[in-house]
């Protein structure tokens, strides 16, 4: 009897793949080290040119670029008509990384350019996207280009977004990506895709604890926010003994203190709270304070913890108003509900994952991403890659290439596990 032979696996080339992050991280590189790439810039204009001279030269096509600006490369057609697309955004933070979003629209076009030359079949049509403006922007609104494709916002909204520093009506700034708000009602939907994938760094620590280089992605975490005021009484800081005061700056910091601690002990690793944005009044060495407002983020996907968690900050704000005498407003800003990713993409990423000799494992993630809008139009889901330091959104951001490598060949097998699966 013959020796049974081993199946050859299908590889990505990591030279290639690296050299393209490189290449893309010198457009919009500072002197520090940083990337400036924003939704609009000079250095957006710059990404969009080189990735279609790219895709144009590798795969002989042309980009298709939709209303909102979103950047569309069609492979092949398959048997089927609804595709599989895969990929991220190539807009950075300002001073950011070369690796968020970036990363995940380059490991798109190298699977592409592998099954391309070691001409692997699929029966599902192959895109490559990179989306529109997916990070917070001078606009006033992130994530736009897959907004845009799930309905989740409107030509009509998109006029009242302007530049805040140059004043450039939206519509005008799309209009010089490439877009055309006038052809919206074209915009790819539901009928086009049947499933969406998109690699991105972790941004935490998390796979880094694991000892682990990739991980799939079960949910995209839920945000919630709060807009807190607290009003007490302004009087001088010299003559007003401690007990007669009414200072709104120590109660809010109570209240911010009591939230922290109330998350603790919901004891649930997916779930954390920052208060990053705090304002005082009248903000004097000299003066109690009598106005203090500050924004509460959590990042939830539980809504029952969700809903005790409110339920215990509002006994605490109770107890911090009757004890210190002062007021708290509050008003929920976003209450963004979690989004789970699709099943059937899941069981697909944790296969490709295990296929290549790694323990698949899941995470919550605890960003925004594109995928949590294009999973109301078709199966979305995600591939994380281990961030070094759990660093993101700072020159600092990396991930070693051998993660890259082991990312880039899950997802390889996760898309041929997909074509076979996939309904349509």
């Amino acid at each position: 009897m013959e020796p049974i032979k081993k199946k050859t696996m299908n590889k990505i080339n990591i030279d290639r793949l690296i050299k393209n992050v490189k290449r893309l991280g010198t457009i919009g590189e500072n002197p520090e080290g940083g990337v400036d790439r924003v939704l609009g810039s000079e250095t957006d204009l710059l990404a969009r040119q080189w990735l279609m001279d790219y895709w144009k030269e590798t795969f002989h096509r042309e980009t298709k670029v939709d209303a909102i600006a979103n950047m569309w490369l069609p492979m092949e057609n398959g048997e089927h008509k609804k595709a599989i697309v895969l990929g991220s955004h190539h807009d950075a933070v300002p001073n950011g990384g070369k690796y968020d979003g970036a990363l995940g629209v380059l490991m798109a076009t190298e699977v592409a350019e592998t099954i391309m030359e070691q001409k692997i079949k699929l029966k599902h049509p192959l895109t490559i996207i990179s989306f529109t403006g997916e990070e917070p922007n001078p606009y006033g609104v992130s994530t736009l280009g897959s907004k845009a494709l799930a309905g989740r916002i409107t030509k009509d909204q998109i006029q009242n977004y302007s530049h805040r520093n140059t004043k450039e009506n939206l519509v005008d700034g799309i209009k010089r990506l490439g877009g055309a708000i006038e052809q919206w009602e074209q915009l790819p939907g539901k009928e086009n895709i049947g499933a969406y994938l998109e690699c991105h760094i972790e941004q935490g620590n998390r796979l880094e604890k694991m000892d682990l280089p990739v991980a799939c992605v079960s949910v995209i975490t839920g945000i919630y926010r709060e807009q807190i005021t607290v009003t007490g009484e302004a009087n001088h800081a010299g003559t007003t003994m401690m007990d007669s005061r009414k200072d709104a700056l120590l109660g809010a910091c109570e209240v911010a203190l009591a939230v922290e601690a109330i998350l603790l002990q919901l004891q649930d690793k997916d779930i954390v709270g920052t208060i990053g944005y705090i304002k005082n009044m009248p903000n004097e060495a000299n003066i109690i304070s009598d106005h203090t407002a500050m924004i509460l983020d959590v990042r939830i996907s539980n809504e029952e913890k969700k809903s005790e968690m409110q339920h215990r900050i509002n006994e605490r704000v109770k107890e911090i108003e009757s004890r210190r005498g002062v007021k708290v407003h509050r008003s929920i800003i976003l209450n963004q509900p979690a989004q789970p990713m699709s099943d059937v993409v899941i069981r697909a990423v944790s296969q490709g994952i295990e296929q290549t000799g790694i323990q698949p494992v899941q995470l919550v993630s605890m960003a925004g991403h594109d995928a949590s809008n294009v999973a109301s139009i078709a199966d979305s889901g995600m591939i994380f890659v281990r961030s070094m330091d759990g660093k993101s959104h700072c020159k600092e951001e990396y991930s070693t290439p051998e993660d890259i490598e082991a990312c880039a060949n899950a997802m390889l097998r996760a898309v041929q596990i997909l074509d076979e699966e996939m309904a349509e």
